[in-house]
């Protein structure tokens, strides 16, 4: 298994490439930050000094998406860095929750996100590619490699991750619905033709490690608040009880009352208010390092490729240490 660290651009930048090069000296391979242009720094600024002070690392956003940039821009950005680095980029991709409802529009459409996956991955890898009904390629891109893993939740979203994506990222650690939706995404490409074992899959969640339960949930919370806006979607689309989507997933945010994105993804948000002790302790890995390990195997054993550790809390030194002294060489062994 495989081991991402993924933080916040909060300034100052330093400390970003700090935490970063902490992870790669702990045995971590990939670095992911959010991508939403109001809330925090320019990301892909940040890839270029993250990759200059790494050796290995790979890097790239959790998660863009097709409307922030145009999507020549997007493949140029990640093959300029490839050029620079290496080939050491990913693209993770989504419909885009805060980047865009923080500006003022709304997420975008699967049949856009769909169609960006490969025009970006075409044009990044030095192929034409259609763009508003232009033929376009990057002349000087080279021997250019691109990933594109696809964040989903909803059956829609899960098919079309099967179809197109490279990867598929699911950001919570609950066995019962990564079973699930693992399931639906190989599915879709075993009927789209792909072969279901080449889709990268990575579980993405905060992780804390420590023996004060009732402090990493506090600290860990602000993640079913945020996973809970993609839910409220999912049940306005197919409803409350709809055999398209679990309950295990659905059924938490009928106490959600709305959520302030000037908190997101941050200890201690008060829009996650609503989301109880159950969906915490399922969502994230708590407790010692122990149970952490325990928790991993069992989703490796589901075929989770990479896990991608949220550091969004009081202990961010600690719990990259904590993996790299105990709970990575356990999952490597």
């Amino acid at each position: 298994m495989d081991f991402g660290l993924v933080l916040q651009t909060d300034p100052p930048a330093s400390q970003v490439i700090s935490l970063m090069k902490r992870a790669e000296r702990n045995g971590f391979r990939y670095g992911w930050t959010f991508d939403s242009a109001v809330l925090w720094q320019e990301p892909f600024v940040i890839y270029s000094q993250i990759l200059a002070n790494t050796g290995k690392l790979i890097v790239g956003p959790m998660v863009t998406n097709p409307g922030t940039r145009t999507w020549e821009v997007t493949a140029s950005t990640f093959a300029t860095l490839n050029d620079m680095y290496g080939n050491r980029t990913v693209c993770g991709i989504g419909r885009g929750d805060s980047a865009m409802r923080v500006a003022g529009r709304a997420p975008n459409t699967l049949a856009r996100l769909g169609e960006a996956i490969e025009v970006i991955r075409d044009l990044a890898e030095g192929r034409e590619a259609e763009v508003d009904g232009k033929p376009l390629r990057i002349p000087w891109i080279k021997d250019g490699k691109l990933p594109v893993w696809m964040a989903a939740y909803g059956p829609k979203a899960l098919a079309l991750a099967g179809q197109k994506a490279d990867g598929f990222i699911l950001q919570l650690a609950d066995p019962y619905l990564t079973e699930w939706m693992i399931k639906a995404v190989r599915q879709a490409a075993a009927e789209a033709g792909r072969d279901p074992a080449s889709i990268t899959i990575c579980v993405a969640a905060p992780a804390y490690v420590g023996e004060d339960l009732a402090h990493a949930r506090d600290q860990c919370r602000w993640f079913g608040g945020m996973v809970g806006n993609h839910v409220a979607d999912l049940v306005s689309r197919y409803g409350e009880h709809s055999s398209m989507v679990p309950e295990e997933l659905t059924e938490y945010v009928k106490a959600r009352q709305g959520y302030d994105y000037s908190h997101h993804g941050r200890a201690g948000n008060p829009s996650a208010d609503f989301v109880p002790d159950e969906i915490v302790d399922r969502f994230c890995l708590l407790g010692p390092a122990g149970a952490h390990i325990d928790k991993l195997r069992a989703l490796r054993d589901l075929g989770v490729d990479q896990f991608a550790l949220y550091d969004m809390h009081d202990a961010r030194e600690a719990t990259i240490d904590a993996y790299g002294a105990d709970v990575i060489p356990a999952l490597r062994a």
